[in-house]
């Protein structure tokens, strides 16, 4: 399957909430998604609140059509109640590299 789609996020949880944030993204919705084909979680080694999230689809379109549903929706609302600010958010066009895990 190729990745036509991908960005990556940084976000800042509140202080010592930097697990919740990392435990609800790792039971993201979008992990079971057939067009989602990378989403990886890391968080700043000198940081744990500091969380990394890259993300890479099949389509844009398919990123939007997830992110448009209520399980999406419902799973971001939760988030930004532990959030400290709005996540940094980079585009990105996915050109090869390799996970494994």
């Amino acid at each position: 399957m190729k990745v036509a789609y991908g960005f990556r996020a940084t976000m800042t949880a509140r202080p010592g909430k930097g697990d919740e944030v990392v435990e609800i993204l790792l039971d993201a919705p979008s992990l079971t998604d057939d067009g989602c084909v990378v989403f990886l979680v890391g968080r700043s080694a000198a940081n744990p609140d500091v969380i990394h999230v890259t993300e890479g689809w099949t389509t844009a379109e398919a990123h939007g059509t997830f992110f448009a549903s209520e399980e999406a929706q419902a799973l971001v609302a939760k988030l930004r109640t532990l959030l400290d600010g709005e996540p940094a958010r980079f585009d990105a066009v996915p050109v090869g590299g390799k996970a494994a895990f």
